[in-house]
């Protein structure tokens, strides 16, 4: 097995055919059908599935992947480190589509950024968010359990080998446009809000309320918007009366007061804390952005979780 075999298996992953791969790696076609079918007979297992629609991998390979793809960039990694040729930076933080993550990490930026670094903040559905940290695509996740989805996601991450850290406790809350009919209420139920329209972010085909990033995603509604894009939220709040579930954390200088955060009653409190691979230890700059977020949290006036919560 080689690491070439490894590049070739990812890019055909990644592109869905050999052709594909061959034209991004710019080698030829047979080399990479050939390092494939060696890298299968070798390790004995079918790593993709053929078909007229292209290649996809296996369930069998798509472990494989995981792997290889952690053996590629920490290659990648030692690389850029100790060929001498550079002294850049790297550092990848996946998270689920939280603002004050985006401070932090604007904050790490500024403070160790250097003259030349490669810096990824990727907001990304629950399940990749695990999946990039199990794969160590990003050093550091960030995501938020419950009582409705604590028991399935610690399965998980135990499963996949990667530690959960408590950052901070948040109440529900919504997020509704100011000129909302229900803005200036002190609180809302999910009853007040059934005749309005319910942002929630898609999480493909894992969408289950347990990776969903909000609680009570398990409701039946009347008007439902997914979206992907956390900057398309405000869109939605402002132009239907929409409102999304969230920690109530929405720093004033990205809407200024456009949105408004009102508590939601229900009394499922919000654990949002970090993930890290059980088997990486934290860099410099992970530690640094461990402390940027806790900076953050900290000036947003955030309650920090007890103990074993």
């Amino acid at each position: 097995m080689t690491l070439q075999q490894l590049k070739y298996a990812l890019a055909v992953a990644k592109y869905g055919s050999v052709s594909l791969a061959a034209r991004q790696l710019f080698v030829s076609q047979p080399s990479v059908t050939e390092a494939l079918s060696t890298l299968e007979a070798e390790i004995q297992k079918t790593l993709f599935v053929r078909s007229a629609r292209g290649m996809k991998p296996t369930d069998e390979g798509r472990t494989f992947l995981g792997g290889a793809r952690q053996v590629v960039e920490q290659m990648r990694l030692l690389e850029d480190r100790y060929s001498g040729e550079s002294g850049k930076q790297y550092f990848s933080v996946s998270t689920q589509h939280y603002t004050f993550v985006a401070s932090a990490f604007v904050e790490l930026a500024r403070r160790y950024g250097g003259d030349d670094y490669e810096f990824s903040l990727l907001e990304e559905r629950t399940g990749k968010v695990v999946e990039n940290v199990r794969n160590f695509k990003s050093e550091i996740g960030v995501l938020y359990m419950s009582r409705s989805n604590e028991m399935v996601l610690r399965k998980l991450l135990k499963e996949s080998r990667l530690v959960f850290s408590p950052l901070f406790l948040a109440r529900p809350h919504v997020f509704l446009f100011r000129k909302h009919p229900l803005a200036k209420r002190a609180s809302v139920s999910f009853e007040d809000l059934a005749e309005f329209p319910c942002v929630t972010f898609d999480q493909g085909e894992e969408n289950s309320f347990y990776f969903a990033e909000e609680i009570g995603n398990e409701r039946p509604v009347k008007k439902r918007v997914l979206v992907t894009d956390r900057a398309a939220v405000a869109n939605f709040l402002m132009a239907l009366d929409a409102y999304i579930v969230t920690t109530g954390v929405l720093p004033s200088y990205l809407h200024g007061r456009d949105i408004v955060a009102v508590p939601l009653d229900e009394d499922e409190p919000m654990t949002v804390g970090t993930i890290r691979h059980a088997d990486r230890r934290l860099s410099e700059l992970g530690h640094a952005f461990m402390a940027s977020l806790e900076e953050t949290a900290a000036k947003m006036g955030l309650t920090e979780p007890k103990q074993g919560k």
